[in-house]
């Protein structure tokens, strides 16, 4: 799918997650303590039930680089998935263009027992290439994360940093049209990072879409063009990232 035809529209989304087991007033209390987190209510059964998103709107087209900020529990994940397709709506509609690579979760589908090549494997086939894909791939795949004989030995025998480098290198090595990246950037140590980076603005090159949650600021102003701020389930209208100062000093 090229250029202009790459879309996300989003009309009026609102997502209600009921609570089981948790006494409604004490949860209450303690989202009121922290300031952030979705409204409480309750549904038809009875069951405590919180709205994580509340009539959020959005439009992106191709070219741009949304940067989603707010805080811990504010929603910003939720609407990642949500946009992923994990999520279906309660209210609203969500409607994407174009192929999706969605990059929420370091340790998904990752088997401890199994070797470094084969969870590269199992990884590829979870962000949707097809198994001649992923072998076409594995050497490129393979040299990326530098872990060299180490990819031979089970994926239990790795240090955190590791499992990063090769989780990174199979997600980055899927082409797509929208990518959805949850605070994915600052893995592995500084000189990783260096070829992150540059890994990273060469996939954005190849995509129409990025969706980027974090909380690191800066990131936001290197990678997005656009900022939309959520707070409690509620979203700010998409601004030029240039208006981040303001849209920070209006929370």
């Amino acid at each position: 799918m090229k250029g202009p035809q790459i879309s996300i529209t989003v009309s009026d989304l609102t997502l209600r997650f009921p609570v089981y087991g948790v006494d409604a007033k004490s949860l209450k209390k303690h989202l009121a303590r922290i300031t952030v987190g979705g409204k409480l209510g309750r549904t038809s059964m009875g069951a405590t039930e919180v709205t994580a998103l509340s009539g959020v709107n959005m439009s992106l087209k191709s070219g741009d680089r949304l940067g989603l900020i707010g805080h811990n529990g504010s929603g910003k994940t939720t609407l990642l998935r949500a946009l992923a397709g994990a999520y279906e709506p309660d209210e609203g509609t969500i409607d994407v263009h174009g192929q999706i690579a969605a990059m929420l979760d370091l340790n998904l589908g990752i088997d401890p027992s199994a070797t470094g090549l084969d969870n590269i494997r199992l990884r590829g086939r979870i962000a949707g290439l097809s198994a001649k894909e992923i072998e076409e791939r594995m050497t490129e795949i393979a040299d990326f994360t530098g872990l060299g004989p180490f990819l031979a030995m089970p994926l239990k025998t790795y240090s955190a940093g590791m499992q990063a480098r090769l989780a990174f290198a199979v997600a980055t090595a899927v082409h797509a049209d929208v990518i959805l990246m949850d605070e994915w950037i600052a893995v592995g140590d500084a000189d990783f990072q260096k070829i992150a980076h540059k890994r990273i603005l060469e996939l954005m090159e190849r995509a129409g879409i990025l969706v980027l949650a974090s909380h690191d600021l800066e990131l936001i102003r290197l990678y997005c063009n656009k900022v939309m701020r959520i707070e409690s389930g509620v979203a700010s209208p998409i601004m030029d990232v240039k208006k981040l100062d303001q849209l920070l000093a209006a929370a």
